[in-house]
């Protein structure tokens, strides 16, 4: 069940600092403590901070001390621009133990391991926070639902996934969840945006299904993404788990049709189910196998998200230009 209400949410009481609403729609007092001397700010741990780790900084680097994580020393310098503390912390090596009691709060974006059935990051990760954080948001995928023949989805639903990176994702839940990390757990749909649009696959001509034999998708646009992320870590329930998706469900090609008729690019063409087999690589196949609806009551009535783009024809309309996405 969702937890109360935290005591930062509510109305100040007479004699305490005013709450006012910032713009990630949570209330947030006044920096002064009592006597009125200024506190420190808290400190937040974005482990794999990439382009939706980047959304969070900017929304809350005002608020909170942010250390972000990377495996790129390259990205060291974007981390620090955006206004992190940079960490270079490599998972699949031999991480140096710098995480313990570094910080009450952690969102975890980082992917699972590229092969096994097991997630070797997760295992790594977990003993290096030392402690479980306060407050603790792990962000999965919705490819642990399976191939639901295009039927309703929600969080009751039992994981059947049928790839192995899914199966991974479901590996790292478990351990996230488990005693004592109690990981509030984000699954999260296909991610787009500005960046995140498939405009060089259109370029590129890559084949989509047959209207007939499609598949539902579910999406997020990232910024909204960012804004579940940041209301997940101050009002999830532990081990809760929460789908992050918008309102809409857009078969793949309808998707695809939406981008190039905004980008003004030729439709991808359509190819019988076997044909595409053929023509795209296994892990495209893999999206093509795989449908679904899903329902998203808990982030509203939970977590409390009013979505700035409830559908992907909101988001996808609203962009001005991309950089390409790879495929």
């Amino acid at each position: 069940m969702p937890t109360k209400t935290p005591a930062y949410a509510l109305r100040a009481s007479a004699g305490k600092p005013a709450s006012r609403p910032d713009g990630n729609g949570l209330a947030r007092r006044s920096p002064q403590g009592v006597g009125g001397a200024r506190l420190g700010k808290p400190r937040l741990l974005i482990i794999g901070c990439g382009k939706v780790g980047l959304t969070i900084v900017a929304r809350l680097k005002r608020r909170f001390r942010v250390v972000a994580t990377t495996t790129s020393s390259q990205q060291r310098q974007a981390l620090r621009e955006a206004g992190a503390i940079p960490m270079l912390i490599d998972l699949d090596g031999r991480p140096a133990d710098r995480l313990q009691g570094l910080a009450s709060r952690v969102i975890c974006l980082v992917p699972p391991a590229p092969e096994g059935q097991a997630d070797t990051r997760i295992a790594r990760l977990l003993p290096l926070l030392g402690r479980a954080p306060t407050h603790f948001v792990y962000i999965s995928t919705t490819g642990v639902y399976g191939d639901r023949r295009g039927a309703f989805v929600d969080e009751t639903a039992q994981p059947a996934p049928i790839t192995e990176r899914a199966r991974r994702r479901v590996d790292s839940e478990r351990r996230a969840r488990a005693h004592p990390w109690r990981a509030s757990v984000l699954r999260v749909p296909g991610i787009y945006g500005p960046g995140r649009l498939p405009l060089e696959r259109l370029r590129r001509a890559i084949p989509a299904p047959l209207p007939a034999e499609d598949v539902l998708t579910n999406h997020i646009h990232i910024d909204d993404l960012a804004r579940i992320c940041i209301a997940a870590l101050f009002r999830a329930a532990p081990r809760r788990v929460y789908n992050a998706a918008d309102d809409s469900c857009l078969r793949m090609g309808e998707y695809l049709d939406l981008v190039a008729d905004r980008f003004d690019l030729p439709r991808a063409p359509r190819l019988p189910r076997e044909a595409l087999r053929r023509a795209v690589s296994p892990m495209q196949f893999s999206f093509f196998e795989e449908s679904r609806r899903l329902g998203n009551r808990r982030i509203k009535n939970e977590l409390r998200v009013r979505l700035r783009f409830p559908t992907a024809r909101d988001g996808v309309m609203a962009a001005t230009s991309a950089a390409p996405e790879p495929d």
